[in-house]
């Protein structure tokens, strides 16, 4: 986490969003709270309110508007080993409009009997939207867990499969 991490807070029609950035514009989270202190795994006395963030407020603006693949060139950093890092590297390879299983997810990660730990790894994800584990649903097609809640995935996977399937037209 940076030392000094910027926030901001964005109206969705899923609820607020807060964003945490560095000075360099890197996301290292965001989430569907409107308070982006409590995206901090640990609260730090430090963090501060900004209005805008730059590239990553534009792009997240722009998402909402509808370009579902403005998010994908963001830089973030979060934590996790090798595995967690290839499976979040995965979610960002779902295209928007579209969903994987866990299963698919672990082995697009590279260890196809390692769901549980797909599972983890979007359990874990501090950056909703810009690496995408709401696009990862059960293997029976069902939403299974967000830790923004349900009605917030459904929502999302609306809104992509929506603005991707206009765009493709």
């Amino acid at each position: 986490m940076p030392a000094c991490p910027d926030g901001t807070t964005l109206a969705t029609p899923a609820g607020p969003l807060s964003l945490l950035a560095d000075a360099d514009g890197v996301l290292h989270a965001a989430g569907f709270t409107a308070r982006p202190q409590a995206l901090l795994p640990r609260p730090d006395a430090r963090w501060r309110e900004r209005g805008e963030l730059g590239a990553v407020t534009r792009a997240l603006r722009a998402y909402l508007e509808g370009d579902v693949e403005a998010v994908g060139a963001l830089a973030v950093a979060q934590p996790g080993g090798g595995f967690v890092q290839a499976a979040r590297a995965a979610m960002r390879a779902i295209p928007a409009g579209t969903t994987l299983s866990y299963r698919d997810l672990a082995a697009r990660a590279g260890r196809p009997t390692a769901v549980r730990a797909a599972g983890g790894a979007c359990a874990g994800n501090r950056i909703a939207v810009v690496v995408p584990c709401h696009r990862v649903l059960r293997s029976d097609g069902s939403l299974g867990g967000f830790l923004w809640g349900l009605p917030v995935k459904r929502w999302l996977l609306q809104h992509e499969r929506r603005h991707a399937a206009a765009r493709a037209a």
